[in-house]
């Protein structure tokens, strides 16, 4: 299973919104087969593994490992469930049960109809943080949230700025921004509020690692953004959040089908989610620069669960208090 999980995470950023799968084939106490979903609209994880092996007659003695359950509903792809029961497999090992409502229990149930043995459960702690982002829209009706900045090492996010000043000012180093270029490819949308679109004038795209460009939200409940923004301007699509509350950010994004999203500011917004306990995770970039005043970076409950260096930088990580 462990196997299956490191399978999976390859896929992280190409199957929205298909979860995270990976998948391992074992007979005679050796694997045989194993692949992973890459991209949304493509073969799942069992079909790849199962096309991955060189000796087919070996699937009727093959035990099939697999993180989620494997489907049951005519999507852009057949069901993986039938796909096992005419393979003839043995056995299938399950770490977590597919919270989305059209499989749910279903593909477990129809391959044990089927006369397959099947055990569930196993590593599914484990398995529902590597799709936390798949669960937390199916079980919470809203996306997994990210929070990130970057700070100075006197706790600022931006410095002073006239009413003419615009543009965005990095506070973080090359390495630091390359790091969060590659958290937007993984994650599904990127937030900003209304003065950070104003004012920064970014695109929230990816440009300094490959990936895909996340899907762009900036909030503007006033209806004061002007089309010609470059998160507008290109095919990415981008999406204007009409709320003026966390709750209905989350609302909105939910609806849009946005199972994850990586808010990059401003202060206020990301203000606006801590202080509704909308948060999943937060990634706090700590400059050692000094800006001797400007505007106040957030303040997180806790302490970070872990740190890591990168460049001359430091990142901190936090989730929310239990």
């Amino acid at each position: 299973m462990q196997r299956c999980f490191q399978l999976a995470v390859h896929g992280l950023g190409g199957t929205y919104p298909n979860p995270l799968v990976g998948c391992v084939i074992v007979a005679h106490d050796a694997i045989i087969g194993e692949g992973f979903h890459q991209k949304a609209g493509g073969p799942h994880a069992e079909v790849e593994a199962i096309r991955s092996i060189t000796n087919e007659a070996l699937l009727e003695d093959a035990t099939v490992y697999v993180n989620l359950e494997p489907c049951t509903h005519h999507g852009r792809t057949p069901p993986c469930a039938d796909l096992l029961i005419v393979s003839k497999v043995k056995r299938v090992i399950i770490a977590n049960t597919d919270p989305f409502p059209e499989v749910s229990g279903r593909g477990i149930e129809r391959l044990r109809a089927a006369g397959v043995e099947v055990i569930t459960g196993i590593l599914s702690d484990e398995g529902e943080y590597l799709n936390r982002r798949f669960f937390t829209y199916w079980k919470k009706r809203r996306p997994y949230i990210i929070l990130k900045w970057a700070q100075s090492a006197d706790g600022f996010m931006d410095k002073l700025r006239g009413p003419h000043d615009r543009g965005s000012h990095p506070i973080s180093s090359a390495p630091a921004s390359r790091l969060v270029h590659l958290w937007r490819a993984q994650e599904q949308a990127i937030l900003v509020g209304t003065r950070t679109a104003m004012t920064d004038n970014p695109y929230l795209t990816v440009r300094h690692v490959q990936g895909p460009n996340p899907v762009r939200l900036a909030i503007d409940p006033e209806g004061v953004l002007p089309g010609n923004l470059r998160l507008f301007r290109d095919d990415t699509p981008s999406f204007v959040l009409r709320s003026d509350d966390a709750g209905g950010w989350a609302e909105e994004m939910y609806g849009h089908g946005i199972q994850s999203v990586l808010v990059e500011g401003g202060a206020k917004t990301l203000r606006s989610f801590i202080e509704a306990g909308l948060w999943d995770e937060a990634r706090v970039i700590q400059s050692p620069a000094l800006l001797h005043g400007g505007l106040p970076a957030p303040l997180l409950p806790g302490s970070p669960y872990f740190q890591e260096s990168c460049g001359p930088d430091q990142i901190d990580y936090f989730y929310p208090p239990a």
